[in-house]
């Protein structure tokens, strides 16, 4: 017997002996998955510097292939995430983006509009002060509804950099105003059973006012906006310790969890790797949507099934693939431990306010080793064991760079 089957076997007969349906834990492993971001692919930077990369994606088509090897080494990433105008294709020919894209067995996932990168969105979008700004920064989103219709998108993602830099720049209630009303436009315009999620950031780029600066006002918003609007939840948009799994927890049990943009941070909005700094919160925000998945009450459990999972993040200096798949399979390994939590124990203990072991209980499960259950769940869905090994062995990087070469082209972001 291998070593793999004999630490699955293992694993298996401890998770029949504390009732869990280890089926059942395969099956939703399978089932979980995660869109990755056409703009991860290209070429992107900070502020002060983008650093081309040889074989970075130039072209929608190139981005659609890397999704498709992502999506080859991962078996859980067949969507992928369009950000509008970067990946507005030649001729507006949408048609044969989502033909190509199926052809690479892949599906086209959320749309994203760009508000933000035009000269003209200087002093904002849709809280500009110029009401003629605010009409071009609304038709370019409702263009992006209707490019929804083309490609088959039933999400359309939308993050504001609008905001103000200085006290006195602008009345703070006005610009409330003015975005409630484009929101309001936008919901009108979206495509039948598609969604609109509402995303936040409490700072960056403006730093004296951002326009939707907290989940509160994305969730206020969304009430007044109805039920095809969400809030999307970006792990690098908090403040420091902001506890993101309780945020999590209301707006699930309020229906208003749209979905995710996935990433990590160290000090501000890094978009680094998911769970390169901080697994352990990971994990914790896992467990709340898996105990939504499993939750009795009906509206909690509908809504968590409809969450979008979605990376967002920029690989400036460790490649583009290789972190993409890495991030995919830092998502499925958190949310493979929070399907081992003995929901029932756990609730037990927690009734009985026994404080040490109920949180005893929730980290013993975060340092499980599930390498032998996604090692299983990967041979049986007939994809790499080792994801990142087999990309590496697969020549595909040598590949894209000797064909792409070195170009300064970025994704969109300079």
């Amino acid at each position: 017997m291998s070593d793999h089957a004999a630490a699955w076997d293992l694993l298996a007969e401890s998770m029949t002996n504390q009732g869990l349906d280890v089926e059942a834990v395969k099956d939703n492993i399978k089932n979980h998955h995660i869109e990755t971001p056409s703009w991860g692919y290209a070429n992107s930077g900070t502020r002060f510097k983008a650093f081309p990369w040889s074989g970075a994606a130039q072209t929608t088509r190139e981005k659609l292939e890397d999704a498709a090897m992502v999506h080859r080494m991962t078996g859980i990433a067949s969507s992928v995430a369009l950000h509008i105008p970067w990946d507005v294709p030649e001729d507006n020919d949408y048609a044969a983006v989502l033909q190509y894209a199926s052809e690479l067995g892949i599906r086209i996932g959320a749309i994203n509009p760009n508000v933000f990168q035009d000269n003209e969105y200087r002093l904002g979008s849709l809280g500009n002060p110029d009401p003629a700004i605010r009409e071009q920064g609304l038709d370019h989103i409702l263009e992006c509804c209707e490019i929804m219709d083309k490609t088959g998108s039933d999400l359309l993602s939308l993050w504001f950099a609008d905001g103000t830099n200085y006290a006195g720049q602008d009345s703070l209630l006005a610009r409330k105003r003015r975005f409630e009303q484009g929101l309001e436009v936008v919901s009108k315009h979206l495509p039948a059973d598609s969604r609109m999620l509402i995303e936040y950031k409490f700072f960056e780029p403006a730093f004296y006012s951002t326009d939707v600066p907290d989940w509160g006002t994305a969730y206020a918003w969304s009430l007044k906006l109805g039920d095809q609007a969400q809030v999307l939840v970006d792990l690098g948009h908090h403040a420091q310790a902001v506890n993101i799994e309780q945020i999590v927890t209301f707006l699930l049990d309020e229906g208003k969890l749209g979905g995710f943009h996935f990433n990590n941070r160290k000090y501000a909005d890094d978009d680094l790797i998911v769970g390169s700094v901080n697994p352990y919160e990971l994990f914790l925000i896992y467990n709340e949507l898996v105990a939504a998945e499993q939750s009795e009450v009906e509206h909690i459990r509908t809504g968590a099934a409809n969450v979008a999972y979605m990376i967002d993040q920029a690989h400036n200096v460790e490649g583009k693939l290789a972190p993409m798949i890495l991030s995919v399979l830092n998502c499925q390994e958190a949310y493979a431990k929070a399907q081992l939590v003995p929901r029932t124990r756990l609730k037990e203990l927690q009734e009985e306010g026994r404080v040490l072991e109920s949180h005893h209980l929730l980290t013993e499960v975060s340092r499980t080793d599930v390498r032998p259950l996604l090692a299983q769940v990967r041979t049986e869905m007939d994809v790499p064991v080792d994801p990142i090994g087999a990309y590496f062995a697969s020549g595909y990087e040598a590949q894209i760079s000797e064909e792409r070469g070195l170009s300064t082209i970025s994704g969109g972001y300079q």
